[in-house]
């Protein structure tokens, strides 16, 4: 049991008071996995080697963390991951991090194996983890914002996020043809809890005559006015594009078909998660990768990587777990505009 311990007794003292001369870093995927995931691990990796680093893999994030799930990874271990969805990693949720006691565990855990510092990539769950982490013991994390929702605020686009959303445009694209073809509504949910970012640029990007987006007002009477509208104008097809934290696209076609209209509604699900990742989504894991590891050596001790402008920048952990604000509008505007 490692309740009873206080750090000093560990010989760690707070990162900013040290000076930097880190040898060892650890790596760990969390929660949610997302594609580019390997891409940024190799990254890591690789980079980190490059400059001198010994670097651990942790498997099963915080779960493995507490459990001393550790390996030292070298550059062929990372060999032929890039172009894989998923983590090789593993990934888990802990309710045991959660926990005073499970966090000292894991901090003893790094500091039995030499790990100076800690790279995270993982949603907002995992960066909570990692800020907590940080502000009771000092220990230095850097954060890599791996989730499709890109839902992390300070940055501009979220690691997996393109890949999901062209998995979800060419399900739309699929079902536009059996739409077109049936004269038939068609309601596809697509992932986003609390982020309406793929509904929308899936709607945009699908060319939808329609988006539900969680928090924004819609009404069923207002669809089915867009509908008749539509059908009076000659639209043999039309499709609505549903993030899942607006309402149930089931549901919402049993409504629509009370209406007499032939509807069928698609979940698209956790197709959107794996898959092997865009191109985009490969660089973004590698030049997110790098900025982890100059940050953690330039004393960057609780901070982000972010995308901006076409930069990986590096900005406080506790900015990025702050609420993203989000307003579509403009792009919901547009979506009704082109239909």
């Amino acid at each position: 049991m490692h309740a009873a311990f206080p750090s000093r007794m560990w010989g760690w003292r707070p990162y900013e008071k040290r000076h930097i001369d880190m040898k060892k870093i650890a790596i760990l995927t969390s929660g949610g996995d997302s594609p580019g995931m390997n891409c940024a691990v190799r990254s890591v990796v690789r980079y980190g080697i490059y400059k001198g680093l010994e670097v651990a893999g942790i498997s099963y994030g915080y779960r493995g963390l507490i459990e001393g799930r550790y390996q030292t990874l070298q550059p062929r271990d990372v060999s032929n991951i890039i172009e894989l969805g998923g983590t090789f990693l593993k990934s888990a949720r802990s309710n045991r991090f959660l926990e005073k006691e499970g966090r000292e565990a894991a901090l003893a855990n790094l500091l039995e194996n030499g790990i100076e510092g800690m790279v995270v990539i993982g949603g907002n769950g995992s960066y909570n983890g990692a800020l907590l982490f940080h502000r009771e013991f000092g220990f230095p994390v850097i954060g890599i914002p791996g989730t499709i929702d890109n839902d992390i605020n300070g940055s501009q686009k979220t690691l997996g996020f393109d890949t999901a959303l062209n998995t979800a445009i060419d399900a739309v694209d699929k079902i536009k043809d059996t739409s077109a073809s049936m004269d038939r509504i068609f309601l596809v949910e697509v992932m986003g809890r609390f982020s309406g970012s793929i509904a929308v640029s899936s709607a945009l990007a699908g060319g939808a005559e329609d988006v539900l987006l969680p928090g924004e007002p819609w009404s069923i009477e207002e669809i089915l006015k867009k509908i008749d509208k539509g059908r009076r104008r000659g639209k043999h097809s039309w499709i609505i594009i549903v993030a899942e934290g607006a309402c149930q696209a089931q549901e919402l076609a049993t409504k629509i078909k009370a209406h007499n209209f032939d509807v069928r509604a698609t979940v698209i699900g956790h197709i959107q998660r794996g898959g092997s990742p865009s191109a985009f989504d490969r660089i973004l894991g590698a030049l997110m990768g790098r900025a982890a590891v100059d940050g953690l050596l330039a004393g960057k001790n609780c901070h982000a990587v972010g995308w901006r402008n076409e930069n990986a920048v590096i900005y406080p952990l506790e900015d990025a777990v702050r609420a993203k604000a989000e307003n579509y509008k403009g792009q919901l505007n547009l979506v009704h505009i082109l239909t």
